[in-house]
């Protein structure tokens, strides 16, 4: 489902510091909703599709997801075991490889928006971190399941990784990118991800 695909990239990740006592002023679902209906409105705007807004059109979706996206932390645990073998500066280049990677990919998705209904469930609260259950309802009353799991990071939610349909999106690379490590080597698990973060988008 083209929709499934698109939230699957909807909210990821971006530092690394756990805020230990620091109370979040809004609920975990306030923060994940202001955050889809700003992407949801400009998606949504009929002057911000025309072509020559493009570039515009994906930094203002940038910029709205970098409000709430832990980029950093999903590309910690994405790595796994190999993050700690990391220098310094090889996490600080695989976060970024990995954040372009996600937001390349979402740009070229969350095109496909067709104004589908999004509903918020259930939200569960332990400790300095949450779970907002949440589905996506089509023109057709198909229904996807969508749990986001955020953090709280100096007093504000955010999210670390997105399950879809019980697929868990850090998992999923965690996997891929395991292999490829194992088979290839962590440099190759880097250029792989530069030549995808290369490709011309088609949109």
């Amino acid at each position: 489902m083209v929709y499934c695909r698109i939230i699957f990239f909807l909210f990821m990740l971006a530092s690394f510091s756990f805020a230990d006592k620091a109370t979040a002023q809004n609920s975990a679902t306030d923060e994940v909703k202001k955050v889809v209906d700003e992407v949801v409105s400009i998606v949504s705007n009929q002057e911000m599709k025309k072509p020559e807004n493009k570039e515009k059109r994906q930094k203002e979706l940038k910029d709205a997801i970098g409000t709430i996206f832990d980029f950093s932390e999903m590309a910690k645990r994405s790595l796994g075991r190999y993050w700690d073998e990391r220098t310094p500066e090889e996490k600080n280049e695989f976060a970024q490889v990995f954040e372009t990677l996600l937001e390349n990919t979402y740009s070229r998705k969350i095109e496909s928006y067709n104004k589908e209904k999004i509903v918020y469930l259930k939200e569960t609260v332990e400790s300095d971190s949450s779970e907002v259950k949440s589905k996506v309802v089509t023109s057709q009353r198909d229904e996807v399941s969508i749990d986001y799991h955020l953090m709280n990071k100096a007093g504000k939610w955010m999210i670390y990784d997105v399950v879809i349909e019980e697929v868990n999106l850090v998992a999923n690379y965690h996997t891929q990118f395991d292999k490829i490590i194992r088979t290839e080597g962590y440099p190759a698990l880097v250029k792989k991800l530069k030549s995808k973060n290369a490709e011309t988008p088609t949109h």
